[in-house]
């Protein structure tokens, strides 16, 4: 979700997702980390790899699936964070 999450903002090359990732949640993936999850939203037609431009590197845009599959879950943390508070209240 959290590359979903990065690329939701546009098109951007594997170290422009990590840095975005550690910049707005703290966590810190690592390439194989990284790369394997590009590798798997791909696979799952969420991501789409585009020409490679500057020194190599590939990057990467969401799909319309990818936003929608984006959409969803976050719609499914936001109940269950309603849940969530909810159960602590009582």
């Amino acid at each position: 979700m959290l590359v979903l999450a990065s690329l939701s903002a546009g098109t951007k090359h594997g170290y422009a997702i990590i840095l975005d990732v550690v910049q707005h949640s703290g966590e810190r993936l690592g390439p194989g980390t990284l790369y394997g999850a590009l590798s798997r939203l791909e696979e799952m037609g969420l991501i789409a790899p585009l020409a490679v431009k500057e020194r190599g590197r590939r990057p990467y845009r969401i799909t319309e699936a990818g936003r929608k599959a984006l959409k969803e879950r976050l719609s499914e943390f936001a109940r269950y964070q309603s849940i969530l508070a909810r159960l602590s209240t009582r």
